[in-house]
């Protein structure tokens, strides 16, 4: 039975990467252009929303992969991801990301010139940042694909053994509201070995905390949606469990990051506030749209269809938006309403028009290049 609600999350979650990455233009966080103003008021709200946004994602990733092994073989499966994830990925190489960083040089002064000129030397000039060839925005991409081929033996293990001891284990601490936290403690080793040593790059080779910590979400992920009515009853019941823990522990973060010093255990400490805050903002947010989103709708088969062009398109809009008004003498709520809102009505633009009627485009940007559902359904209605 497909899970409206994991649908619902995914458009959610991705919509709202529109919004965050709308907010580092403006936050005294690395970002490919900044506002000439920076607001430090910003960075709570931002620094809450990085904390579990893509935690999510690889939930709902590792779920998808279920579902998907569930109605193909393994090289149909293959064959699906490599089609899906790398076409994407190189064309977005090739021709999405190419010119932010015409942009960012632009800015910084290390090319002028049209875009025509900058776009043949870039593809040669070496990776991104001391060259100009770059996945930016797209580095989820790759990272899926790794974990995808990474963990395919496993995940075929587990889909013909359901009832393997394993799993039967993990169900019963599922269904323990303490036992669905056994998910934190990989989490909080890789952030008291790995985290201080190697800092955040999404360049994939080198990037071992992220790996080991996208990797656990992703494999949750699956291990979770196996569990079926087990797990979904278990986070729709401890829904508001969830969102006090995370309170609690979002709390406790801030006040150690910004806050108070502990003369002993304060990085220990914040590991588990971390980890916890993650974690519980995480199944906070499946135990609501299990209790409130499980239901079909048209507007959501559509959404579901776009929600990938969207996120392969929505940087190079966003950046593109933000050069030419970053230097306007507006506040904050003006430019960033500006950037919101003229992304997702320009990326819809170029959705709706250049990408989703045409077959022989819509495998770049991810999409089967068939009817939708939505089409489907519309041209059944008709017979």
């Amino acid at each position: 039975m497909r899970r409206y609600d994991i649908d619902y999350l995914r458009v959610i979650v991705f919509g709202l990467l529109i919004f965050f990455h709308a907010g580092m233009f403006f936050v005294p966080w690395q970002y490919h252009l900044k506002n000439p103003v920076i607001y430090e008021s910003a960075v709570v709200p931002m620094f809450f929303l990085n904390q579990w946004r893509l935690p999510l994602l690889f939930i709902i990733s590792g779920m998808g992969t279920y579902y998907a092994l569930s109605k193909r073989n393994l090289w149909q499966f293959i064959g699906e991801r490599l089609k899906r994830l790398l076409v994407p990925l190189l064309f977005g190489i090739l021709f999405i990301v190419p010119p932010q960083v015409y942009l960012e040089r632009l800015v910084e002064g290390r090319f002028s010139g049209s875009f025509f000129n900058f776009w043949p030397a870039q593809l040669a000039s070496g990776s991104y940042p001391e060259g100009n060839l770059s996945w930016h925005h797209l580095w989820f991409l790759p990272y899926l694909l790794l974990y995808s081929m990474a963990f395919l033996p496993a995940f075929l293990y587990l889909r013909r053994h359901p009832q393997c001891r394993f799993m039967q284990l993990l169900g019963k601490a599922v269904g323990w509201k303490f036992g669905i936290y056994v998910f934190i403690l990989p989490l909080f080793l890789w952030v008291e070995t790995l985290l201080p040593h190697f800092p955040l790059t999404h360049t994939l080779i080198g990037d071992w905390f992220y790996l080991a910590q996208y990797a656990t979400f992703f494999f949750s992920g699956f291990l979770l949606v196996s569990l079926k009515d087990i797990f979904w009853e278990a986070v729709r019941k401890n829904r508001h469990f969830y969102v006090i823990t995370g309170v609690a522990a979002f709390l406790l973060l801030m006040l150690l990051r910004f806050g108070v010093s502990l003369p002993v255990g304060q990085k220990t400490l914040l590991a588990i506030a971390k980890v916890v805050n993650q974690w519980s903002w995480c199944l906070a947010a499946m135990g609501y749209a299990a209790a409130y989103l499980n239901r079909e709708s048209k507007g959501l088969s559509y959404a579901n269809e776009a929600v990938y062009p969207f996120y392969i398109l929505h940087q190079t809009v966003q950046i593109l938006i933000f050069y030419y008004i970053k230097d306007l003498d507006y506040g904050f709520f003006p430019k960033f309403a500006i950037s919101v809102v003229g992304t997702f009505a320009i990326t819809w633009l170029i959705y709706e028009f250049g990408i989703r009627r045409y077959r022989l485009i819509r495998p770049l940007f991810g999409m089967k290049n068939g009817l939708s559902v939505e089409k489907k359904r519309t041209a059944k209605a008709h017979l």
